[in-house]
């Protein structure tokens, strides 16, 4: 990459910075009983936990949208910040195991990336990583794995994505 962009330090390649996965689950909230709500919100909590290695934190909404059913501090996801010595672990996890066994996964697309180099992707279920038992799922989830990224531009991410091993389509 150096040679590529022409950086003039080791230190001005980008990197990884952080990975955020996060999951909604205001619309499984809807018509349970507060027992049922926290039970759903555990069961979530732990299926996360166990992708991440690290207890996600409950998002609450901040304010009462009636058109949405939506009240002031009703649980709407969970999400987890992943950095370090488990971020990489979790994106070799991602790479090599869950993207491959993803329903009619053909390559991420380059439009994924957005214009400062982060990559945006949705998992519909959660049961493609390996810690997650199939036969103990009551309820699948989709996931949505932000990839922060130092990169500058489009282009500096998707090289950095594709020489750390990403999926990616290219067009021809």
């Amino acid at each position: 990459m150096m040679q590529k962009f022409g950086y003039k330090s080791s230190m001005a390649v980008p990197k990884i910075e952080k990975v955020i996965i996060n999951t909604g689950i205001g619309r499984a909230m809807t018509q349970k009983t507060s027992q049922e709500q926290k039970g759903l919100i555990e069961r979530f909590s732990q299926d996360l936990a166990l992708i991440s290695g690290q207890k996600p934190s409950i998002c609450q909404a901040k304010q009462s949208i009636s058109a949405f059913k939506v009240r002031e501090g009703m649980p709407l996801g969970l999400k987890v910040t992943l950095r370090g010595e488990r971020m990489y672990d979790f994106l070799a996890r991602l790479i090599v195991i869950a993207l491959p066994r993803s329903r009619d996964f053909r390559g991420i697309e380059p439009g994924a990336v957005d214009l400062k180099g982060n990559l945006t992707i949705g998992i519909k279920e959660h049961i493609v990583f390996p810690e997650i038992s199939a036969e103990n799922v009551k309820q699948i989830f989709g996931l949505e794995v932000t990839v922060v990224t130092t990169a500058r531009t489009k282009e500096e991410g998707l090289e950095l994505l594709r020489l750390l091993g990403f999926p990616l389509k290219y067009k021809k």
